[in-house]
């Protein structure tokens, strides 16, 4: 595809993309990209080949690849292995882990509903809440858990 500027710098690149530019910095910092070259100024100068590995990084992103993932990918392309194979197998793994939330969040659906249910009986007495207290899950615990830190946007640890 051809392209009306030869080099673009990091503030360009940025604005193209939608990205702010800080990103762009920090793929280059960690190996992801790298700068053609830098002007008399110090700009960094991005060439076509670099846009196009910017916009192939930002493609894997959008599909639930990690930086780390990514670089694998470029490493495979770069040693000259076809790398979609790999990606394949990332996908399908990341298709098990999502349908695996998504289990988890209808069993947390579930026992919401149940507890919303229980307590249209009216209020319950207990030391703190009755209704929590004297609820007995319909669900693994494993898979409450799950939900739970999926919604409270702590990392889940892998067992």
């Amino acid at each position: 595809m051809p392209y009306p500027s030869a080099e673009w710098r990091v503030s360009e690149l940025a604005a193209d993309f939608n990205i702010n530019p800080r990103t762009i910095r920090y793929y280059e910092r960690i190996g992801l990209l790298s700068a053609s070259t830098r002007t008399a100024a110090g700009y960094r100068l991005f060439s076509p080949s670099d846009r196009d590995r910017l916009r192939f990084i930002l493609k894997a992103k959008a599909t639930g690849l990690t930086l780390e993932e990514i670089r694998e990918v470029l490493s495979l392309r770069r040693r000259g292995v076809v790398p979609c194979p790999r990606v394949l197998a990332l996908i399908e793994a990341k298709l098990g882990q999502l349908d695996r939330h998504v289990q988890a969040l209808h069993a947390f659906r579930d026992e919401l509903v149940a507890l919303q249910r229980e307590a249209a009986g009216g209020t319950i007495d207990g030391c703190v809440c009755g209704l929590i207290e004297e609820h007995e899950p319909h669900h693994k615990p494993e898979a409450l858990r799950l939900a739970t830190e999926m919604l409270s946007h702590r990392p889940v640890r892998a067992r």
